[in-house]
């Protein structure tokens, strides 16, 4: 029998039916390529995702996540233990470490000497909330955001740490948050992706870099339409964009026509539903020729904003330029950005490189957050800081009074939100003396995932796709998860 014919017998009941809905999808397309570009959907509605979802009233419609690779140190930043103080190269007690799996960094180690933050600490707003010298622009907005000191996690090492908190499981192969947000909630946006991504680059030259690959934006088992865009920082913010010399925009309309219904007759042949989403994916990049170009051109922004922000801004593949490019596509109706910030990893050098990473982030979260609120986005826009875990008390390898280091610290660590349906000025959680142990309120990251999606009016227990015969969800089956309300406005 003819291979074709015999895939089209042999096809199973989930295949025949995907074929369905995505045949009805692709009439879908259809329409929506005739159409002309009209950007944001009208009232901010979705173009795809699931019926069922939202389950309940949502708080936020948009998400840009922060994310600091490498592990912000906690003490040195948001967690002030002064008591650490009198403490200054004196022996981790045994009663705290409580024999905790250590790196191999670490391990080897005669003894575990305290090194006590040598930056200051300040109390600002209302609540007198404790911030590291710094962070000045993020303590003016200490009102605005909550900090959470009791996260933690089972990982210990970046690469299952990251992908444990981006996906839910410390194994790759799991789609990430955002493509969980585009699957279920849809786009907001026509000519721009659902879900983007961006790199931005380190300022010290000692920074200690991790590395950074495409699974962690992977839609891994969903349909591959859901992954995140990469914008790359320059003039060609997505590769192969622009059309090829001599060739116009109208030729590239009917190749891609030509090519849309070729794939069309595969997908009726073996239906494969991954073909429809390519036939997506060609689509979205013909429509974000125009859009993504107008977006990244900052020629529109007035010299106020970068008053605000700094001229930093006005540098591709700085921090403070993504962050201004993720208001610019927040503005636009894109659904989830992602920024990754590299250099976080301090286990050597801390008090010298770490000034220089704050100073990258701490003026634009800031600056961030003044935008979104003055365009009328922050209510419904929801922005998250931090790492992966957090740093240790005590120094890795020499300790001085002027240096030290810390190894990776998966039992607390700190993070913070703002908008998007979160309560300012809040602090939640505490540790101990030390920033070793949680003592109250403990959150693990998939009470963050699950608080996350509440806030989207999803109930993460009921937001499931199946795989390989199991219900999967972003906040996993092994433990359960709950959504912390007093974070929530």
């Amino acid at each position: 029998m003819h291979p074709v014919k015999e895939a089209i017998l042999t096809e199973t009941r989930r295949q025949f039916f995907g074929k369905v809905a995505k045949g009805i999808g692709g009439l879908a397309l259809s329409s929506l390529i005739g159409e002309d570009s009209l950007g944001a959907v009208q009232g901010s509605a979705s173009l795809g995702g699931l019926p069922s979802l939202p389950h309940f009233a949502p708080k936020a419609k948009r998400c840009i996540y922060l994310h600091m690779m490498g592990g912000p140190p906690q003490v040195d930043l948001l967690d002030y233990k002064p008591q650490m103080g009198d403490w200054f190269d004196k022996d981790l007690p045994e009663s705290v470490r409580q024999g905790q799996r250590l790196t191999t960094m670490t391990s080897g180690q005669s003894r575990f000497p305290i090194a006590p933050s040598v930056f200051k600490f300040n109390q600002h707003g209302q609540n007198g909330t404790w911030v590291s010298e710094l962070l000045p622009y993020t303590a003016r907005m200490v009102d605005e955001i909550s900090i959470v000191r009791s996260m933690h996690t089972e990982a210990i090492n970046h690469e299952p740490a990251i992908t444990f908190i981006q996906t839910g499981q410390q194994i790759s192969g799991r789609p990430c948050v955002g493509s969980w947000f585009a699957y279920g909630l849809g786009s907001m946006n026509r000519d721009l992706p659902t879900f983007v991504v961006m790199n931005a680059e380190q300022s010290h030259p000692k920074s200690n870099i991790q590395a950074i690959s495409a699974k962690m934006w992977s839609a891994g088992f969903l349909s591959p339409e859901y992954a995140g865009v990469g914008l790359r920082p320059g003039a060609d913010p997505v590769l192969y964009l622009r059309n090829p010399e001599g060739v116009s925009r109208d030729v590239r309309r009917r190749m891609l026509d030509g090519l849309g219904e070729m794939n069309r007759i595969h997908h009726e042949q073996i239906g494969d539903p991954e073909t429809m989403a390519r036939i997506q994916q060609y689509e979205m990049a013909f429509r974000m020729q125009m859009s993504v170009s107008e977006m990244a051109d900052l020629s529109s922004e007035p010299e106020s904003t970068f008053e605000r922000w700094g001229e930093e801004a006005k540098q591709p593949g700085k921090f403070q330029n993504a962050t201004l490019m993720a208001r610019r596509l927040i503005e636009r109706d894109v659904r989830f950005v992602q920024i990754y910030h590299r250099g976080w990893d301090f286990h050597a050098d801390l008090p010298e490189v770490l000034p220089a990473q704050a100073k990258d982030i701490d003026r634009a979260a800031w600056a961030l957050i003044q935008d979104l609120k003055e365009r009328g986005l922050f209510e419904e826009t929801l922005v998250i800081w931090g790492g992966e875990f957090g740093r240790t008390i005590y120094s890795q390898g020499k300790l001085t009074a002027t240096d030290y280091g810390r190894d990776h610290h998966p039992r607390c660590f700190t993070l913070w939100m703002a908008g998007g349906g979160v309560k300012g000025g809040v602090v939640y959680g505490e540790t101990d003396d030390f920033s070793y142990n949680i003592v109250e309120n403990p959150v693990h990251i998939r009470d963050l995932q699950a608080t996350i999606l509440h806030l989207f009016g999803i109930n993460h227990e009921r937001f499931t796709f199946k795989h390989q015969g199991l219900e999967a969800r972003l906040t996993g089956v092994e433990e359960p998860a709950h959504v912390i309300h007093p974070l929530l406005a």
